[in-house]
């Protein structure tokens, strides 16, 4: 299956889309891994993608383009998280799919409300010494605010704060949430309510891919 995953920040696109590749065995690709594969293997693109993370400046659209037009003529099957993240990007997948004579399973929309992005991300606290992220709503430690494997004070990154959350979600609705029609067109889009326990979000993508899975293997 050639799937997209794609929701609010916060909405748990990453922790299912890694279910779902686990379980179906499909290749997970998210954008950041691309840029890291990319300056790790020393490729050209990845020499550019370096020089302007070096810098501290944004990737350009051109790149990430490149990157996943790279990975995705590569591979059978796949699940793109992070991406396309505009119409302009999901109308350069789809040419890229067609030159090689594919199309997309299914679109994965994971719907969550602003309010609850807001509270499961301004309620993450992370070990500033080994990195482990708490939530003092749904994964709480052991001590209030103290890491429970090397006893270090926990800190709120600026991220993860109020207005900064609030600022990604309103980039989102205004970039990202028009792929949802954009998509609609094509009638291959399946939304699930993030909103729900993250085991029956699961279990509710694995029924769902099951079945886009039964009916290719009908159109062989």
């Amino acid at each position: 299956m050639k799937l997209i995953f794609f929701g609010p920040p916060g909405a748990g696109k990453g922790t299912q889309a890694k279910r779902v590749s686990k379980e179906f065995d499909i290749p997970h690709i998210s954008t950041g891994d691309l840029l890291r594969e990319a300056v790790k293997n020393e490729t050209e693109l990845g020499k550019k993608v370096k020089e302007i993370l070096e810098k501290g400046n944004l990737v350009s659209d051109e790149i990430v383009n490149e990157l996943v037009e790279e990975k995705v003529k590569k591979i059978d099957k796949f699940i793109l998280d992070g991406y396309p993240r505009t119409i302009p990007q999901a109308e350069f997948l789809d040419e890229v799919l067609k030159s090689i004579d594919k199309e997309l399973d299914g679109i994965v929309f994971i719907d969550v409300e602003e309010e609850e992005i807001v509270e499961r991300i301004t309620s993450r606290r992370v070990c500033p010494k080994c990195g482990r992220v708490y939530n003092t709503i749904t994964l709480k430690p052991e001590v209030s605010g103290i890491c429970d494997d090397d006893g270090t004070k926990l800190i709120q990154r600026d991220d993860d704060k109020e207005t900064v959350v609030r600022d990604r979600f309103q980039v989102y609705l205004k970039s990202t949430s028009p792929l949802i029609e954009y998509y609609k067109k094509n009638n291959k889009i399946f939304t699930v309510d993030g909103s729900q326990d993250i085991e029956d979000v699961t279990k509710e993508l694995f029924n769902i891919l099951r079945g886009v899975s039964d009916d290719n293997n009908k159109n062989r």
